[in-house]
């Protein structure tokens, strides 16, 4: 096996058993706001605050990338203490009497998982091939959604069965996914050290100018690449339109359709995550036949159809399966147009700021949309905030597929 093999093999294989092992958690980690709802009764406050803490994080995570930057090997260092560090606070959940305590290492995690996610990017950029990046996300994303649409079936039967059954089940499924750290050791950087461009993290500059750096050269790069910032604007408006409904959702489930964990899981994770093993492979195909604008926009003509399932399933609950398989061929295509637009966008250059604006993006959105749909619920109804996250789906596609054909006649300039 020559090295590019190797490097390619060991870059693959590290990205897939850390995907793998962490699957158990993320299904766990993904049903918090209703755990906690339903077993310590939380306020829908703090039902926001977990809702607002999964994108808000994405705000801090340039700041744990910059400041990892000054190490020499900053792409492993990345990796490496991000999965270890996120784990960490959920071994100690047992003993946490706090709510707040609970909701604090949540987003603890979500900052590092973020964090982590532009060093990922480069790495796929370095040690692997173009026609492989996306297969490889793909792969990635079809374990989780795979893992999630069979364990729901063994969770829910112990959150069910087994009174506050989480609070044990956390940190076995941490341990787990600490395990995949031994996986990231062996992934070859030397490729990626060589292609680094993005400024270290200098102890010498003033702590006010570390602050705003990852704030001046998005900015920067957003004005030069009138692209790129099209492309976020669609994004952000379809992901604000999914957010928006997010605060009302644990409510809906637990007081108006009256779910269990069972059931709950099997929308959450069986549904949503056969929606998505289904139809990944052909987002992949798609992704090579269609510019990321047009494949952007019919993502998110997707997403506006989920909260119409939603508000009929208060007539049958077949509907609400059906709201989570749409959701999850949604996914499927919004996970991979979003990691690959690092690459896509950046060409021969780092990836990293590119992928970095990406996770930025995802925290401004976070610190607005979730609060303004929790306001708006507490306004209205469950079925106003839905309609409102249907039309901001809506506009996003607008967006993104009117840049389809300005972004096909640049690429062909170029």
């Amino acid at each position: 096996m020559d090295l590019s093999e190797k490097v390619l093999k060991n870059t693959r294989s590290a990205f897939i058993w850390t995907r793998i092992l962490s699957v158990p958690f993320w299904g766990l980690i993904n049903m918090l706001s209703i755990i906690l709802y339903k077993d310590m009764h939380i306020s829908p406050l703090q039902i926001t605050a977990i809702l607002a803490l999964k994108p808000m994080s994405a705000i801090f995570a340039p700041y744990w990338s910059q400041f990892i930057y000054q190490r020499p090997d900053r792409v492993l260092s990345n990796l490496v203490l991000s999965n270890i560090l996120r784990y960490v606070p959920f071994l100690f959940l047992p003993w946490m009497e706090s709510s707040w305590l609970i909701i604090a290492a949540f987003g603890f995690y979500m900052m590092l998982y973020r964090g982590a996610i532009p060093a990922w990017m480069e790495t796929f950029k370095c040690n692997l091939p173009e026609v492989a990046r996306e297969r490889v996300v793909s792969y990635g994303s079809t374990i989780d959604y795979c893992g999630a649409a069979v364990l729901p079936l063994i969770l829910g039967t112990f959150l069910d069965g087994y009174e506050y059954a989480w609070r044990w089940m956390f940190p076995i499924t941490a341990l787990l996914g600490l395990a995949s750290t031994w996986f990231l050791y062996r992934i070859p950087t030397m490729q990626a050290q060589k292609n680094a461009e993005m400024d270290a993290f200098e102890p010498g500059k003033i702590l006010q100018e570390q602050l705003i750096n990852p704030w001046k050269q998005s900015w920067q790069l957003l004005k030069e690449r009138a692209d790129f910032a099209h492309f976020q604007i669609g994004f952000m408006l379809g992901g604000a339109g999914l957010m928006v409904i997010q605060p009302a959702l644990p409510i809906f489930f637990v007081d108006t359709l009256d779910l269990s964990y069972t059931k709950m899981l099997l929308a959450i994770g069986v549904c949503k995550g056969i929606g998505f093993a289904l139809t990944s492979p052909v987002w992949t195909r798609l992704f090579r036949k269609w510019d990321i604008f047009y494949l952007s926009g019919i993502v998110t003509l997707l997403a506006a159809l989920f909260p119409f399932f939603m508000i009929s399933a208060q007539y049958h609950i077949f509907l609400l399966y059906v709201a989570y398989g749409l959701y999850g061929m949604m996914q499927a295509g919004s996970e991979l147009s979003w990691h690959m637009s690092g690459p896509v966008f950046s060409k021969e250059k780092d990836s990293s700021l590119f992928s970095g604006i990406n996770v930025l993006t995802v925290g401004i959105r976070g610190c607005i949309a979730p609060f303004f749909g929790a306001l708006l619920f507490s306004w209205t109804n469950s079925t106003t905030v839905m309609l409102l996250g249907s039309l901001l789906c809506l506009l996003a596609a607008r967006q993104l597929m009117n840049y389809s054909s300005s972004f096909e006649k640049e690429s062909s300039v170029a």
